[in-house]
């Protein structure tokens, strides 16, 4: 007998009539709102403009959310499409199943549309927003803990998760590691080296995105260690981990590469507040000229 555990929701979702509101969808909502807000301060502090990161993140979020899910489903196939499976399931999004390597890549598509059109450069606009991406990760697993879902091996650790027995998905009861809590808080610790390096060492050209995907896989990989859900393994690892160091080789690449390159930190100047800024030094010389053009023309008059 468990004397301390973490107890599970007995349902992920309430309804208000006819309506269901799903605690995996609020952390989704909540999680962007907080990384466009946190972003958004970042963006101004570095010279840009209020409502620019809102208006890219219309095109990153819903990028990101068919990204994240086309890369669970394509990852994890025979949960849709084997026999006994209904293909339809694919589309719950609510049900959970967010990849966030397919998430951050084609999110990043996203965002890279919307930086064209902002006329802004890429890089600068992901190191502001680095922060909040790993804020939004922490928030978003708790969506996870609505579903039962994603923890870890059986461990009877005074902060181990009860899970409910659930014959439709195989959910054995029992208390298990809580590992949407150990990636909530590694993200949150994430989000607070990318804020401290990039204060101490002033990065720049994409190198506090950088350091948040570095930093992310390595506690991602560990984790992922610890699931017991089924997953595609290679030469004994989870596809996922495999990912990991992937995706974490290629950041630590980027991040000594383009600090030989580009060091410093990029300038942050919106098209938008140059043309402003120049409408505001013209303003004045054309008042002057309106001011003296009466002037010269007394000078000029014959008495």
């Amino acid at each position: 007998m468990e004397l301390a555990y973490i107890p599970s929701p007995s349902s992920g979702v309430i309804y208000l009539g006819p309506i269901p509101l799903r605690g995996y969808a609020f952390c989704i909502i909540i999680g962007v709102f907080v990384a466009v807000w946190l972003g958004g301060r970042r963006w101004v502090a570095r010279g840009g403009q209020v409502g620019t990161v809102a208006d890219i993140a219309v095109w990153a979020v819903p990028f990101g959310l068919v990204g994240g899910r086309l890369y669970h489903v394509i990852t994890d196939y025979q949960l849709y499409f084997t026999d006994g499976k209904n293909w339809v399931d694919a589309f719950k999004i609510w049900q959970g199943g967010l990849g966030i390597w397919g998430a951050v890549a084609l999110g990043a598509l996203g965002a890279w549309i919307g930086c064209r059109r902002r006329g802004i450069p890429l890089p600068a606009y992901a190191d502001a927003i680095a922060p909040g991406i790993a804020l939004a990760q922490a928030i978003g697993r708790w969506g996870n803990w609505f579903n039962q879902e994603l923890y870890g091996k059986a461990t009877t650790l005074p902060w181990a998760l009860k899970i409910d027995a659930d014959p439709d998905t195989g959910r054995v009861a029992g208390t298990y590691h809580p590992t949407f809590l150990y990636e909530s808080l590694w993200c949150i610790g994430v989000a607070l080296l990318v804020i401290w390096a990039d204060r101490r060492f002033t990065l720049g050209h994409g190198r506090a995105f950088a350091l948040y995907v570095a930093s992310y896989t390595v506690g991602r990989f560990w984790i992922e260690y610890l699931r017991v859900d089924d997953a595609h393994h290679i030469l004994g690892l989870r596809l996922n981990d495999w990912t990991s160091i992937v995706v974490f080789v290629a950041a630590v690449a980027y991040l000594v590469i383009s600090a030989k390159k580009a060091p410093g930190r990029e300038e942050v100047v919106e098209p938008a507040a140059v043309e402003d800024g120049a409408a505001e030094e013209d303003g004045p010389a054309e008042k002057d000229t309106e001011a003296k053009a009466p002037a010269e023309a007394k000078a000029t008059k014959k008495p």
